[in-house]
């Protein structure tokens, strides 16, 4: 029998995927600083409120707008009028919508409607009777000028599908009761 010479010839073990120098330890926490610091930066462009009337994105922007916001946001909340009409014909029955206005409005709290009545905006009638159908009142314009207020309907009905769960059974507390 014939020996093989011992002059061994052993190859190298191949280097694995993380020893190679393409993908070392250093490149890979540079990646991944770069994708958490995309992410962040487009988080950043995304959620950020811009002061434009083409995007109204945050309600401290609807405070701002809102007339008399330092009185509206101490006793009540801001909010976004919307002034449509409704068109119903019957023969043939069809419904029309006319093209919506948006305006700044406020909503003031039932407890705050002195504020209304100490500048005699509202006479003690128009209270009455919005305080007999439980309402509250709402108004467009400055309170130093002509505003247009109505006693409004606090709709109870009305869902924020955006906050809400998909699927819960179970009905929303109501704790924003004005």
């Amino acid at each position: 029998m014939r020996r093989k010479p011992s002059g061994r010839t052993t190859t190298p073990p191949k280097p694995s995927l993380f020893q190679s120098p393409l993908f070392n330890f250093t490149t890979i926490a540079i990646l991944g600083g770069v994708f958490v610091l995309g992410i962040g930066i487009g988080i950043a462009f995304s959620s950020t409120a811009t002061f434009t009337p083409t995007n109204v994105a945050s309600r401290e922007f609807i405070d701002t707008k809102a007339p008399n916001p330092e009185i509206c946001v101490q006793y009540g909340a801001s909010a976004m009028v919307m002034d449509t009409r409704l068109f119903v014909t019957l023969n043939p029955f069809n419904v029309y919508v006319s093209q919506p206005s948006m305006r700044p409005g406020c909503v003031l709290r039932t407890n705050n409607w002195a504020i209304l009545e100490q500048r005699k905006l509202v006479t003690n009638e128009q209270v009455r009777e919005c305080k007999n159908r439980l309402n509250t009142f709402g108004y467009t314009g400055d309170l130093g000028q002509k505003p247009d207020i109505n006693c409004v309907y606090q709709n109870e009905a009305a869902k924020n599908f955006f906050v809400t769960d998909p699927g819960a059974v179970a009905p929303s507390i109501e704790t924003d009761r004005f």
